[in-house]
């Protein structure tokens, strides 16, 4: 009875707050928001008009006093006012009206982040609407989403790829003992597909059509069948004009384009590796490495890594939900409750080489 009526008066909720989409779960309900990261605001009244999906419909399509931005940047925060009102929005949708309470919240950070980083995201959060705010790393939450053996004296290591940040750990005993957070991520390929059209064939491309290039046909690894893709966008004038113009490119022309930032996340696996204690070094032998994030999707990226570290690379089942399934096993946990943690603690950082 007692459980019902928290239920009923306040919710915990779990936050993956990133550079591409913000996912939100709640504790009786998992996953219940996947949204993007984008905020549109009036820049006359500076009043937000759309954000998530809707406010994404509006990227390069809005009047000249129409904004449409993303508040976060590599991971974290880049206009925290706007952020305040993102979150108030993604809160306000998973608890509801009805709720008495102010929900508590975990957020998922990058394992790089600052100290003032930190106390943007914690200020954020409380001022959008949270009673209580405990930040965990993503490597760690990304972990326990797809269920790795985090608390066991072994080590298990996790690469995800987010939007803005690839976070790279080791972890055992539910504690990151290595790790590297790369700002190198889906952005930075996105960013290498749209400079390619440029360069190769003067064409000027935005975000969304680079992304779909990069799902379709991008990869790490060369493709046992070549694959083309009609590529719109406007011409930059070599041809005489500034109007729209379609293109066809290959898959290995795109792989080749991606080389720079996939070459970035595979040094950041390596670098983990020299840092690992040899006795975790064995262990990852047996238990290898789990891909995670959206990033995680690129084909060809598991044999890649595989074939740089010698090691086994299996992609998570979820990769995209990995981190905001990790906030949702830590905020059911009715022992050692995530709550439990000193507001100043970010959950999973120790002692280690980054």
């Amino acid at each position: 009875m007692f459980n019902i009526l928290k239920n009923i008066f306040s919710n915990d909720i779990g936050i993956d707050l990133g550079t591409m989409n913000t996912l939100v779960c709640t504790a009786d309900r998992g996953v219940v928001i996947n949204e993007p990261s984008v905020v549109s605001v009036n820049t006359e009244t500076n009043n937000v008009m759309a954000v998530g999906l809707e406010a994404k419909r509006m990227l390069g399509r809005t009047p000249g006093n129409i904004r449409a931005v993303r508040p976060v940047r590599d991971g974290v925060i880049a206009d925290q006012a706007i952020t305040e009102e993102m979150l108030r929005y993604f809160i306000s949708k998973a608890t509801g009206r009805f709720k008495i309470m102010q929900p508590r919240v975990l957020v998922a950070v990058p394992s790089g982040i600052t100290d003032i980083e930190i106390r943007a995201v914690r200020d954020s959060a409380l001022k959008a609407g949270a009673r209580d705010v405990r930040l965990v790393e993503e490597p760690l939450a990304s972990a326990i989403g797809v269920e790795l053996p985090v608390e066991e004296p072994t080590g298990s290591m996790i690469v995800d790829i987010g939007g803005g940040t690839t976070e790279v750990a080791i972890i055992s005993l539910a504690t990151i003992v290595h790790s590297e957070s790369e700002s190198c991520a889906g952005d930075a390929m996105d960013e290498a597909i749209i400079q390619h059209m440029k360069q190769a064939h003067n064409l000027l491309i935005g975000e969304r059509m680079a992304e779909d290039i990069k799902i379709e046909i991008g990869s790490a690894y060369e493709m046992e069948q070549v694959k083309s893709k009609q590529v719109r966008g406007r011409d930059m004038g070599q041809h005489g004009s500034s109007l729209p113009r379609t293109v066809t490119v290959t898959s290995d022309e795109i792989r080749h384009a991606l080389e720079a930032p996939v070459s970035r996340i595979v040094g950041a696996v390596r670098k983990t590796l020299d840092n690992c204690k040899p006795e975790l070094s064995a262990d990852l032998i047996d238990n290898g490495i789990t891909l995670a994030g959206g990033g995680a999707l690129l084909k060809g990226l598991d044999r890649l890594l595989s074939e740089e570290t010698g090691l086994s690379v299996t992609v998570a089942k979820e990769p995209l939900l990995a981190v905001v399934h990790g906030t949702g096993v830590m905020i059911q946990q009715t022992q050692h409750s995530v709550f439990d943690h000193p507001q100043n603690t970010l959950i999973g950082r120790g002692n280690r080489s980054a």
